[in-house]
């Protein structure tokens, strides 16, 4: 089964998906292997494995690159952030096209000005409602496989309030897309509003300290959302656990031990290593 039909065969069951945020391959086999269904490639951590903030700073080739990588490194699908299709309709095209050739199996565009920004900061701009519906049916124009999925992202709430970041969810869906992600809602009675104002199936981001209030994911599933993204979970995490072990190892002068006392084979394993061992010998005469 394609990436492509296994998310769309994990969206088609009851319930809600939860798809932790990763950044390159090693993130993303944590999350496989902490038994997670679904895979998302953020944006934010990517631009931050670079050396970059979340500003729109990374173009189109190095996001589908960084896909690719993590696309092969894992057996559960990836859905990746695609900015803004990097353009116009004519970037949009080609932003669906090299994303699926790289194996992912679904991604968002959103309706910001480019360069963006993190949809969790403030002074976002959006174009104009008609050009973000135009790169979406180019996107979904693009698709050379029917599953896979195309998310609409709007910045809507912040720059032009709740109502329009709605409207826009819902032209969008009529547009084409395969889901909605309204961006930010700032309260809990808007993050329940979404589900029930979106005509299609909804996408909450839920980011730690971010402009969206806390919320539990079981609920978040019973207000009838269909996927839910952690985006910057691993990427926190690995900054703090980070900091704590240089700063041990400065401190102490000698590794630390603790969450970090694992041996290069422990390590290795979970890359991996296993399956890729028994290829030294495999194709030897005689074996």
């Amino acid at each position: 089964m394609t990436a492509q039909a296994q998310l769309r065969a994990l969206l088609a069951q009851p319930g809600m998906i939860v798809a932790p945020g990763a950044y390159d391959g090693l993130t993303a086999k944590l999350v496989e292997q902490a038994g997670f269904p679904a895979v998302y490639m953020t944006g934010a951590g990517t631009a931050a494995a670079a050396g970059y903030p979340d500003f729109g700073l990374l173009d189109m080739t190095e996001m589908a690159d960084n896909a690719a990588r993590m696309a092969r490194a894992v057996r559960i699908p990836l859905i990746a952030d695609a900015d803004t299709g990097y353009g116009n309709e004519l970037n949009a095209f080609r932003t669906v096209q090299e994303y699926e050739r790289r194996g992912v199996a679904g991604l968002h565009i959103e309706d910001q000005v480019s360069p963006k920004r993190c949809g969790h900061l403030d002074q976002k701009e959006i174009v104009p409602r008609e050009d973000w519906l135009a790169k979406l049916r180019a996107a979904c124009a693009a698709r050379r496989d029917k599953d896979f999925l195309i998310i609409a992202r709007t910045d809507a709430r912040a720059v032009a309030g709740f109502e329009e970041a709605v409207a826009r969810a819902n032209a969008a869906l009529e547009a084409g897309a395969d889901m909605a992600f309204l961006e930010a809602p700032q309260t809990l009675e808007e993050v329940a509003a979404v589900p029930r104002l979106v005509r299609g199936p909804c996408l909450l981001n839920v980011v730690h300290r971010g402009k969206t209030p806390a919320i539990d994911l079981r609920e978040a599933e019973t207000l009838g959302y269909r996927l839910a993204i952690v985006p910057a979970l691993l990427l926190v995490a690995t900054i703090a656990a980070g900091d704590a072990a240089l700063a041990a190892l400065k401190a102490t002068h000698r590794h630390p031990e603790g969450a970090t006392d694992m041996s290069v084979g422990e390590a290795f394993a979970r890359v991996g290593a296993g399956e890729w061992a028994p290829l030294r010998t495999r194709f030897r005469d005689g074996a």
